[in-house]
């Protein structure tokens, strides 16, 4: 395994260790999709994302410039990543390329998913702040 490479400098925002992704899905709106980042790397090379889709909602996504690794927390739906069409489940993990058309239909069971980015996804979008309040002001 190669180790782990270390940033230039620290970091000027504080950066956490870990997080606790039912704490971060509960900050989440229940009745409509939403989503939040919760964590952005120093030097902005990943950041993460959590959402949320209720049961029988449309998924109207576009592609992205980033590449996005899908982790399934809880949920049933199928996701559509180009011609491929793939039923997700909790545990499921799916990578999407960027600019590849994607998206999750046929959601059965409110689906709530943790999205890896690379790099960090553009600014602009929810992000929590230190305290665990909400903000989009990036």
């Amino acid at each position: 395994m190669r180790p782990t490479t270390r940033a230039p400098g620290p970091s000027p925002r504080p950066v956490p260790d870990a997080l606790d992704l039912p704490t971060l899905l509960a900050g989440l709106a229940t009745d409509r999709h939403d989503f939040a980042e919760v964590f952005r790397a120093p030097g902005d090379s990943l950041s993460l994302t959590v959402a949320r889709w209720p049961a029988g909602s449309a998924d109207d996504q576009q592609p992205h410039t980033e590449d996005e690794v899908y982790y399934v927390a809880a949920g049933h739906a199928v996701l559509t990543i180009g011609a491929e069409t793939v039923p997700v489940v909790p545990g499921t993990v799916a990578f999407v390329a960027a600019g590849v058309e994607h998206r999750f239909s046929e959601i059965t069971q409110d689906l709530e998913v943790l999205v890896f980015w690379a790099p960090a996804r553009h600014r602009g979008v929810p992000h929590m702040q230190e305290g665990g309040s909400w903000s989009s002001d990036r």
